[in-house]
Formats: C-alpha cells, sequence, structure tokens
C-alpha cells in the first residue's frame, strides 16, 4: 500500500515539474518573441488595440441600453403618476417624494427607482440648484448620476430655466474673453 502511495506522489511531482517547465519554456519564448519579432509585436499592438476597441463599444453600448431603460422607466412613471401643478399638492409631493426615495435608497438594487423619487422632488421643488447640491452631497454616486441623467433626458420646468439661465450667463462671460484675446 505505501508503494502505490509513493508511485502517486511520484506521479504528482514529475506531472507537477513538466506543467511547470512547459509554462517557464511558454513565457521564455513568448518573451524572445516579444523581443525579437517585429511582426510578434504588431500583432500584440494589433490585439491589445481590438480590445481596448471592443471594451470602448460594449461600454458605449451599455451607456445607450442604460439611456434607453432609465428613459422609459421615467415616461412611464410620469405618465402614471404626473407632476402636480397646484402650489399647495407640491409640497406634499415633494415631502412624500424625497421620503419615499431616501427609503429605497436604503434598499439595495432600488436605486433607479429611488432617484426617480428625488427627480420627481426636484422637478417640484423650487430652487433646484439648491437641492442638486444637497443631493450630489448625501446621495450615492449611483442614485445622484441617475437623477443627472433624468434631468438630461427630461428637464423639467423648474430646472431647464435654471439650465438656460447658467447657459446664457455662461455665453456672455465668454464673449469677453474672446474679444481680449482678439486684441492681444
Amino acid at each position: 500500500m505505501s508503494s502505490n502511495q509513493v508511485s502517486f506522489g511520484r506521479i504528482l511531482t514529475i506531472a507537477g515539474v513538466t506543467v511547470a517547465t512547459a509554462f517557464a519554456g511558454y513565457a521564455a519564448y513568448f518573451d524572445y518573441q516579444r523581443r525579437n519579432n517585429p511582426e510578434f509585436r504588431k500583432q500584440l499592438k494589433r490585439k491589445l488595440k481590438q480590445h481596448a476597441e471592443l471594451e470602448k463599444q460594449a461600454k458605449e453600448e451599455a451607456k445607450q441600453e442604460k439611456l434607453k431603460r432609465v428613459n422609459e422607466i421615467l415616461i412611464a412613471e410620469l405618465s402614471k403618476d404626473p407632476l402636480p401643478q397646484d402650489p399647495s399638492q407640491r409640497e406634499a409631493a415633494f415631502s412624500s417624494n424625497v421620503e419615499m426615495g431616501e427609503k429605497l435608497a436604503a434598499v439595495p438594487g432600488s436605486e433607479l427607482e429611488s432617484a426617480l423619487k428625488f427627480y420627481k422632488a426636484l422637478s417640484v421643488y423650487p430652487n433646484p440648484s439648491d437641492l442638486l447640491g444637497i443631493y450630489q452631497r448625501s446621495l450615492s454616486e449611483e442614485i445622484y448620476e441617475n437623477i443627472v441623467l433624468m434631468i438630461a433626458l427630461m428637464p423639467p420646468s423648474n430646472v431647464s430655466s435654471f439650465l438656460t439661465g447658467a447657459g446664457v450667463g455662461s455665453a456672455s462671460s465668454a464673449a469677453p474673453a474672446a474679444t481680449v484675446e482678439i486684441d492681444e
């Protein structure tokens, strides 16, 4: 029985040494080809470029898919439960949406639903820039990104006026800088 164990141990040792030797031989061959064969180097660079391109394409497709999904969810939610227009209802909607958003933010996996509630609260809030700053400081990055994505897809009236006001201000401040550069 002990000779069986010895022979089995010897076989495992030989197999291990063989695998290690084959791996070391391939590593040496790969390194030699990488250093001395320009065609091999070009092939490696092509493969790296293709891999980077495929990865970039996959990220872009994932981003487009996320945009599509968020847009569908946003449209469905706003058609099911439209934003109130009456000021007293807006206050109640703000409070309930923030409360629901906070509850959903605590539940893992419901980041999109939480962002939707915070988006709806932002839509009825009178000063969206302040609330957006609070969201950025207090919410997780994923929820905040979803809120910003929703604003980009379908800006609420109070946010769109804020955004167009910021765009006009930055355009007017950029014009004098261009004039100064031209004068010099």
